[in-house]
């Protein structure tokens, strides 16, 4: 338990913050998610909108270092890949 007035501050800054950090990475999630889920689906317009959305919200939390920017780029590559894969059937 923190005893100085500065310690307790740190602590709960620490816990809105990482409250704020769960709840990004979980939309990221949920994006990847539905996006799969509409490439799997054949939805190709769905998937590019959603694409959009997540690179907002991913490149937002690269730059607030909740994730690491290398990740980001692998996400997007990856997921880029499979859009570009059904656009070509």
């Amino acid at each position: 338990m923190p005893n100085t007035r500065a310690a307790k501050k740190a602590l709960r800054q620490n816990v809105v913050r990482s409250k704020r950090n769960a709840d990004t990475k979980k939309k990221i999630d949920n994006f990847v998610r539905k996006i799969k889920k509409a490439i799997t689906d054949g939805g190709l317009t769905e998937a590019e909108k959603l694409f959009k959305d997540l690179q907002k919200t991913i490149d937002k939390a690269a730059k607030t270092h909740v994730i690491r920017k290398k990740k980001v780029d692998r996400n997007k590559s990856r997921l880029m890949k499979k859009i570009n894969a059904l656009k070509k059937k």
